[in-house]
Parts: C-alpha cells; structure tokens; sequence
C-alpha cells in the first residue's frame, strides 16, 4: 500500500513551497488604457496595440517600418490630446480604468455575498497595465487553481475577444502548473444584457425633451474582409440591434445600426457612423440618440469620438438635438447582467 499522502497546508515538508487554500480566480478583461496621455506614455500604449497581429494583420515586413517610423512619432500626439480632453485628472487615469475599477468592485460585491472567500475577483487590460501576465501570475500566486476569464466585449470578435484570449493562453504557457480555466463567451444575446441595454435607452430618453426621431446603435467597426473571413462580429452586432429593437417594442424607422472609428485604407464595415448621422440629418432626422452596445466602459471612442466628432458631423449637417446615451458602466442592471453571466459559467465549480 502506497504511504504517499495529499500535501496540504497542514502537512507540508520542510522546505516545500508554500501551498495556500484553492481557490477560483474571476478575471475580467477590457481592452485596455495608457498609463498617461503624453507622449510616451501613449507611444508605448499605442505601440502594443497596433502591434497586436490580431488588430493589425497586415505583414510585420510592411506594416512595423510604417508603424514605427511614421505613426508612432505623430498619432501619440493627436491621441494623447483626446485622452487629455476626457482624462480623469482627479484620479490621474482614463475613464475606462475608472470605469473598469468600479465594475469590478461591484462584481466582486455580487460574488463574495454569493460564494464568500472561495472566489477571486480582479480585472486586467490587453494592453497597458495593468497586464493579462501579471494579474494572472497573482491569481496563482494566491491559489487560484481555476480562473473564469471574462473578456468585456458583447461581441465577438478577432480583434478584441479573440486576442484577449491570446493573452491568457500566452501566459498560462510559461506556467509550470496550469490552473484550470474557461473564457466567457460572447454575450450579445443574452437577455439580462439586452434588459440593461433596454432599459438605459427608456432611462435617457424619459430625460429628453423632445423625443429623437431615430437611435443610433453605433458599433465598433472592423474591415469588411475580416467578415468574408468568417469573423461573426458584423452578424453579432446586428442581432443586438434586432433584439434592442424587439425588447423596446418599436418600429424598424426607429433604430438604425452604424460602425465606427474607421481607419487605413480598406473598405470597413458600414454604413460608417460618422457618414450616417450627416446623412439622417439631411434627410430630416433632426433630433438623434446614438448608443454604444459594444462598448461596456465609456472610453476614448465613446466620449471623444461619438461626443465630438460624430456630434460634430450631425450637427453640421443640420441636425440640432444630439443626444449620447452612455455606455452600461457600472449601472446597477448592467452589473446584475455581468453577474448573471458569471453565475452560468461557474456551475460545476462552486
């Protein structure tokens, strides 16, 4: 009969390695943020990003020597002066990390009433900090020897989900021991989802004067080709606005579905919303709500582009109410979704 024994807290040797209680890690992940908005700081950020072969597939031979050469030595200053103009200079942080703090918080509320001390809580960027590595290692450090890993996109897509993941897998590759893990899905059509979504657009549109003639759901865009490659984002996203729709009880005059912050030269997916809202504006749509489903932290895109250029665009058109409706955040009916989503996916683990 064999002697050999479970090494626990208990019983450990001497001189083993420290073992500490299981646990299960919850890691959301959002796209991510620099660290500051001067130059270096946004050089790095956008550096990491636009190195990201998932975001940018273009051939590393053609496409670093423009990257470094050219973009990173003007696009840091332009985009440093639109993180500057939405910064948070109280907390000295972008919206987003603000944002994404206080999801967390809530979330981990939600979790400890839930399932007590048996679970983790914490979040982690793609790009900037802090890191899918270093988060991760912490998680098992403190004895998480399974992590439900949640990318914050309701779509799917290569260019955000898919390269989350990329990062976790790249980081349980350097793990002896790999803990046991599960990546959330893509929740486009989850009905607690939808609800929160729904109920943000009768929220806003209560506190409108006169009500908009049409609701923009203004989606992040991709190029064109990635959706004749099979990526199911463009299909994703219109079934959002579909099931918005269905959900709101309105006609299909009513709500439109847009993409956004197109850049480089190929063809995206369209209609693009800075064209759109100028074009809805000509024709007599003179009072327009635009919201962001794909995005689940206000961020850059969201309070500078849609804010000011896209409101800009309508407005000069001829357009003369424009209305953003702000991203889910953390609004109570968003986190009661996310925490919902999180409950069906621990089942078999607590």
């Amino acid at each position: 009969m064999s002697n050999d024994k479970t090494i626990t807290r208990n019983n450990i040797p001497k001189n083993h390695p420290p073992v500490n209680p299981e646990k299960i890690g919850i890691l959301l992940t959002n796209l991510g943020t620099p660290d500051h908005y001067s130059y270096w700081p946004m050089r790095r950020y956008l550096g990491e990003f636009l190195s990201d072969q998932r975001v940018v597939d273009y051939s590393p031979w053609i496409w670093q020597p423009l990257l470094q050469l050219i973009i990173l030595t003007k696009r840091p200053f332009t985009s440093g002066a639109a993180y500057k103009s939405i910064w948070n200079h109280e907390q000295n942080e972008s919206p987003l990390l603000t944002i994404t703090k206080a999801q967390t918080e809530k979330i981990k509320e939600k979790m400890f009433d839930r399932y007590g001390d048996k679970v983790l809580v914490n979040f982690c960027m793609r790009y900037g900090n802090p890191s899918t590595k270093s988060v991760v290692k912490d998680l098992i450090k403190k004895g998480c020897r399974k992590i439900l890993f949640f990318p914050l996109y309701p779509q799917y897509a290569g260019a955000t989900s898919a390269t989350a993941n990329d990062a976790l897998f790249r980081t349980l590759m350097t793990e002896k021991w790999q803990p046991d893990v599960r990546t959330i899905s893509a929740y486009f059509s989850h009905p607690a989802y939808i609800n929160a979504l729904a109920k943000s657009v009768e929220k806003a549109y209560l506190k409108i004067p006169d009500r908009p003639d049409i609701l923009v759901c203004s989606y992040h865009g991709v190029p064109k080709r990635y959706l004749m490659e099979g990526d199911p984002y463009h299909c994703q996203c219109q079934k959002t606005t579909r099931l918005l729709k269905e959900r709101l009880g309105w006609a299909d005059t009513e709500i439109v579905t847009t993409f956004q912050s197109r850049f480089g030269p190929e063809e995206w997916l369209q209609p693009y919303t800075v064209k759109e809202v100028a074009r809805l504006a000509q024709i007599g749509k003179k009072k327009l709500a635009v919201i962001a489903p794909a995005f689940s932290s206000d961020c850059i895109e969201t309070l500078e582009e849609i804010n000011e250029e896209i409101k800009e665009s309508f407005e000069k058109a001829g357009g003369n109410q424009f209305t953003y409706i702000p991203c889910l955040n953390d609004d109570h009916d968003h986190i009661i979704a996310l925490s919902k989503i999180i409950d069906d996916n621990l089942l078999g683990w607590v």
